[in-house]
């Protein structure tokens, strides 16, 4: 039987115990602290951005969901000692994995509940999608790259996320036949709020999305459709994503 880590690390400095498995051990505890660091970077952030975003904190449930996901699984290898940097990360065929501030501040505002079910667009990496997996009872994620798709897909399924679907195709449109959902998170800039999103959103729920032009600065928008599906946006803040591609 494996001792409980705290229990171990007590009798190891006690000199009570042997090393068992100390260097995976000692990977797992860089991890841990690796992310507590990159979550304390993430509520400067927040602090400092609070006055247009109007989160000045991470929830305890989007904190712990963050502090859980390994962001080294979804990145390139040659980048996994720099997982936990609080910046964006290239993943190949022109994408990258975004910033872990501009992750939470997302997934923060879209006000997730347990129950909900949640569309995402532009996989990317996963790691958004396994974030969102961690607080939602269903994920849809669509990716136009089908590389990427794939690969996230198989990290998804490695990591136990049973509860994420992915498929390879134009985000633009949505996935009509599992709509409506509580809310649906875009991480690629379209230039305008695609007009099947807001469709396939349920009444009450939230969809966020860099909205603007290829090159130049974007604007996080906050849409919310009440009770009578009328459309309320709002902008959060300047962002810089990568374009929405669409099918040819």
């Amino acid at each position: 039987m494996t001792l409980p880590l705290l229990i171990r690390r007590r009798l190891l400095a006690l000199g009570l115990a042997a090393p068992l498995g100390g260097a995976a051990v000692a990977g797992e505890d860089r991890d841990v602290a690796a992310r507590q660091r990159m979550l304390a970077e993430i509520d400067l952030d927040l602090r400092a951005t609070a006055g247009t975003t109007g989160r000045s904190a991470l929830s305890p449930r989007v904190a712990a969901a963050i502090g859980k996901v390994p962001r080294e699984r979804f990145v390139p290898a040659q980048y996994a000692d720099r997982a936990y940097e609080n910046r964006p990360l290239p993943i190949g065929h022109d994408q990258t994995i975004s910033q872990p501030f501009i992750v939470a501040l997302m997934t923060e505002l879209v006000d997730t509940k347990p129950t909900d079910r949640v569309l995402e667009i532009g996989t990317g990496s996963g790691y958004q999608a396994a974030v969102l997996a961690e607080l939602v009872a269903r994920v849809y994620t669509i990716e136009i790259v089908r590389p990427l798709g794939q690969r996230a897909a198989e990290v998804l399924k490695a990591l136990g996320y049973g509860n994420v679907e992915v498929r390879i195709g134009d985000g633009y449109l949505g996935w009509p036949e599992a709509a409506p959902f509580d809310a649906i998170v875009v991480t690629a800039a379209p230039e305008h709020m695609p007009q099947p999103l807001i469709d396939q959103l349920a009444p009450g729920g939230r969809l966020i999305a860099p909205i603007g032009s290829r090159f130049g600065i974007q604007q996080l928008q906050l849409l919310r459709k009440d009770a009578q599906g009328r459309a309320v946006t709002r902008s959060v803040l300047e962002v810089r994503f990568v374009p929405l591609t669409r099918e040819r």
